[in-house]
């Protein structure tokens, strides 16, 4: 009876235990932020949104943007030019370091961003080990931000499509317009290709720029060779593109990147001294016949590639959207089409981004 009693007695602390428990989850279920991979952790923040509250209706439009200490004010100028230039529900996941969290959050709300919808993520470098080379010939291309377009799925997001823009883009279109776009059954993106766009040919040959998978892959490997792709095939520039996250996950395609990531980083079968740096090719061999092709208007680069090659003005006026990929970025000197960018620049309310001007120089 002793012993009965012992269990009993034991039997009655579990119970009593497993109550409280429930009670605990009850009560705390909604101020507990949702586990991430290991890699990421969501920071949430935002203006007139609950921290933890992310929308997942259709009508809104999610937008994926990067945000380095060092290039703040171009990401703002980004968000600036979406936000100011539609009616659509739009919301923004800035993607940053530990040291960036801060800062983008003070730049949004002591500006005119303060009325816009957004979460903060912070991305650990470390998920690269192994799968990217030191180069010193364009640093600035192997900034591990500049592989979180591989990573969506893994974002702490709750869409089935989202927008991924670089930092170095003005929209001047309704962004729900390019949201809205038809993917082709089977397409997990839609890219715009380098040779799409009539108007662009002249200021691509005037640069000296490359267009074809073969600026990008080494084809003296066998490794490329391999591929069977034809080096005079059209490339993309996977600065702006629409994904689908579905699609995405199903065919797997974040593990395809890390794959031939981590080829490159044995064999070396392609460099960032090429075109577009080791971000690009991977997103090449990957899509290679398998995106939809987007309207040019709504990726018209190549701004940042010369400090002295220029489009036409009427010509720019009709893109939705511009980009300054190259070295030339417009928050520096010299650059082209410094207006374009300037209308949509806030300044940094902290002072630690300045814009280079030549009246700025001591």
């Amino acid at each position: 009876m002793a012993l009965l009693r012992k269990i009993n007695h034991v039997l009655l602390v579990l119970i009593v235990l497993m109550l409280c428990q429930l009670l605990h989850n009850t009560l705390f279920r909604a101020s507990t932020p949702p586990k991430l991979p290991d890699h990421w952790r969501g920071r949430g923040s935002a203006a007139r949104v609950p921290a933890l509250k992310v929308p997942e209706a259709d009508n809104v439009v999610p937008v994926v943007i990067c945000a380095s200490e060092e290039r703040m004010g171009g990401t703002m100028a980004t968000i600036n030019s979406v936000y100011s230039n539609t009616d659509a529900s739009v919301f923004f996941y800035i993607v940053t370091f530990r040291d960036g969290l801060k800062l983008s959050r003070q730049y949004i709300e002591k500006t005119k961003l303060k009325g816009i919808r957004y979460k903060i993520l912070e991305f650990n470098p470390m998920v690269l080990r192994g799968k990217v080379k030191p180069d010193s010939s364009r640093p600035e291309l192997l900034h591990p931000l500049n592989f979180v377009r591989f990573y969506l799925p893994l974002l702490d997001i709750n869409h089935k499509r989202v927008i991924y823009l670089d930092d170095d883009v003005i929209v001047q279109g309704d962004i729900k317009d390019l949201f809205n776009i038809k993917l082709k059954p089977g397409h997990a993106a839609a890219f715009a290709t380098d040779c799409d766009l009539p108007s662009t040919h002249e200021m691509v040959r005037s640069i000296g720029m490359q267009t074809t998978y073969m600026g990008f892959l080494d084809y003296r490997k066998q490794e490329i060779k391999d591929l069977a792709i034809n080096p005079r095939d059209c490339s993309f520039n996977p600065g702006v593109f629409v994904a689908d996250i579905s699609e995405w996950k199903k065919q797997k395609i974040t593990k395809q990147l890390e794959r031939w990531m981590e080829e490159n980083f044995r064999q070396n079968i392609y460099s960032s001294a090429m075109a577009g740096g080791v971000a690009t090719p991977p997103m090449l061999i990957v899509f290679h016949d398998k995106f939809t092709t987007l309207d040019p208007l709504w990726h018209v680069r190549h701004l940042g590639w010369s400090p002295d090659a220029r489009y036409s003005e009427s010509f720019l006026q009709e893109a939705h959207l511009l980009h300054w990929n190259g070295p030339f970025k417009p928050w520096k000197y010299p650059a082209v089409h410094l207006d374009l960018w300037e209308k949509w620049f806030i300044p940094d309310p902290s002072g630690r981004f300045t814009l280079v001007r030549p009246d700025s120089e001591s």
